[in-house]
């Protein structure tokens, strides 16, 4: 489980909870390279990849369609299969993540976001001034 409470930077679980955040996007990833969004209907298929369209096959009667009826469908497709390769990636991620998952859509962003914040304020402290953030570190050891 990744801990999130940054009131008090603690840099060994920010870098253990970096590495289990690593390991689990390293699974993503090998999970993810598969996965393969579809619609269809019964003149138009389409496969949709993380990379785009990935596959558009019509049947021969869709020819008989006006060219708007035909676009209108292959554009309905495309966006059913895009849907169904989020849906995917929605369930491949609550998989690998489970309650951790950053793209569940019933997680409130706002604490995301001020976590962002306070990793951004550490990240200016000590490249803006290094030896005095690692000095105040020591200090704070020391106590």
């Amino acid at each position: 489980m990744i801990e999130r409470d940054l009131g008090h930077l603690d840099i060994d679980r920010l870098l253990k909870n970096a590495d289990a955040q690593m390991a689990r996007s390293a699974d993503l990833g090998t999970a993810m390279a598969g996965l393969v969004g579809r619609a269809e209907d019964e003149l138009v298929t389409v496969t949709y990849a993380g990379t785009g369209l990935d596959d558009l096959r019509l049947h021969p009667k869709a020819m008989l369609l006006t060219s708007a009826e035909l676009a209108e469908r292959v554009k309905r497709a495309i966006e059913q299969a895009a849907a169904d390769l989020r849906r995917q990636t929605t369930e491949k991620m609550e998989e690998v993540f489970g309650e951790e998952n950053p793209l569940r859509p019933d997680l409130d962003p706002e604490p995301a976001a001020e976590q962002a914040r306070l990793l951004r304020a550490a990240q200016d402290r000590m490249f803006g001034d290094p030896a005095g953030e690692i000095h105040r570190m020591v200090q704070r050891l020391e106590y």
